[in-house]
């Protein structure tokens, strides 16, 4: 019976081909007549075939089915032989048997209760573990209960930007899927020294989205005095700052800047995330809230979907309080330096925004940007432009550069990344 269907859907037995006789097929096959039967009612039932007096057993002339409808899929084009794109490390450096053991010995030592629903802030393990962290190395001021793990920093901004009240400032150079985040945006001039916070008063926000650390992508720390003064705004007004710690351990010149939320825990909100660090396949992210808004998050978030899987919350807690998670971050920092210094030794066009990060900027002259970024996919080089960061809305002069992600490619692959740019790059 199954190879009568076989038969059928493969098309060797057309629509209305006669099939034999019950006698005939039972001789052929060696057995009970009965069960020739049986089996062509049964196919018949099922609409496989259909049987008339005088006429036969015969194929449906519906059974087989229509060929399926295949959607076209969109190419995805040729891949870039060199990738330089900004925000990514090198997925290759991953700390795979550091990872192994601490999964073994979270997942041991787990209890039973870490494998059940679960609790909305995140597994408790993690949270401690980052507390203790972000406290010595980010100059957080936090405990456990005021941390709540998403799923990485989009995630965080999402479930933010749903309990926002109105306009949220954000830098003049950023994401823009950051910015398609949040209801409305209206953009700050960022200079040598960060966001210029002094365009706050009056542009009616009740919050600010700044990468404090290391403006992104143009680099460079907020300024001591800025950062100040956006606290004093928070309080003055009652606005929230939203910081994007995204790569703050990564600095080279010298210690790392410590967190803005250090200033005001009550009126900064603390995102971070393990995309840099580690690897953005994790999806793991964090938030140090206000205690006022801690409530609120929780119930954006919901009580079971959307979460970061338990035992990789689980793995990264004992991976941060076994030290294996420092110790990756100085061996990559070493890494990530001799890169930086690699490339701004190999290019011809000046280079801004290395103190720290995975990526740099490489100025270009005026109207060239687009012409270059041709020359670099002609090469098989993957960067951005710069063109894309800039805010839609705002009024700072069009500026023409190159985001280079120096992290991205392998160790082995980086030295012809790095001449294939430098062949692409105006002379």
């Amino acid at each position: 019976m199954h190879a009568v269907r076989e038969a059928i859907r493969s098309g060797r037995l057309a629509p209305d081909a006669r099939l034999p006789s019950y006698r005939a097929l039972a001789v052929d096959l060696g057995i009970a007549r009965n069960t020739v039967a049986e089996a062509y009612a049964e196919l018949v039932a099922e609409g496989w075939l259909t049987a008339r007096q005088g006429s036969g057993t015969r194929v449906a002339q519906r059974a087989a089915p229509p060929p399926p409808v295949r959607r076209a899929v969109p190419s995805p084009g040729r891949r870039p032989v060199h990738d330089l794109a900004p925000s990514s490390p090198d997925a290759s450096a991953f700390p795979r048997a550091a990872w192994v053991a601490s999964a073994r010995r979270a997942l041991s030592a787990a209890p039973s209760a870490a494998f059940g629903p679960g609790d909305p802030r995140g597994r408790v393990e993690l949270r401690r573990a980052l507390a203790d962290y972000l406290t010595r190395a980010r100059g957080v001021r936090t405990d456990a209960e005021r941390i709540v793990i998403c799923a990485g920093f989009a995630h965080g901004l999402r479930l933010l930007g749903e309990i926002l009240p109105g306009t949220v400032a954000v830098e003049s150079y950023g994401l823009s899927f950051h910015r398609d985040l949040l209801k409305r945006t209206v953009p700050l001039v960022v200079d040598e020294r960060g966001a210029v916070v002094a365009g706050l008063s009056g542009s009616g926000a009740a919050a600010v989205l700044l990468t404090p650390a290391h403006q992104y992508p143009m680099g460079g720390p907020l300024h001591a005095g800025r950062r100040a003064e956006v606290v004093d705004w928070a309080r003055a007004t009652g606005g929230l700052i939203l910081e994007d710690d995204y790569d703050g351990e990564f600095r080279y010149d010298r210690q790392p800047v410590g967190a803005l939320q250090g200033l005001d825990p009550e009126r900064v909100v603390y995102l971070g995330s393990a995309s840099k660090s580690l690897s953005p396949a994790l999806r793991l992210g964090w938030m140090v809230l206000p205690d006022r808004l801690i409530d609120d998050v929780l119930a954006v978030k919901g009580s079971r979907e959307f979460w970061s899987g338990v035992p990789d919350q689980l793995t990264l807690a004992d991976f941060i309080a076994c030290g294996a998670y420092e110790r990756h971050l100085r061996a990559m920092r070493r890494t990530y330096r001799r890169r930086r210094d690699h490339l701004v030794d190999a290019v011809t066009v000046p280079v801004s925004g290395i103190a720290a990060g995975l990526h740099a900027v490489l100025d270009l002259p005026a109207g060239t940007e687009t012409a270059t970024l041709l020359a670099c996919r002609r090469f098989g080089v993957a960067v951005d432009g710069l063109s894309p960061y800039r805010h839609p809305d705002s009024t700072m002069p069009h500026r023409d550069g190159l985001v280079v992600g120096y992290g991205t490619p392998a160790e082995h692959a980086f030295a012809a990344a790095l001449d294939a740019l430098c062949r692409a790059l105006p002379e």
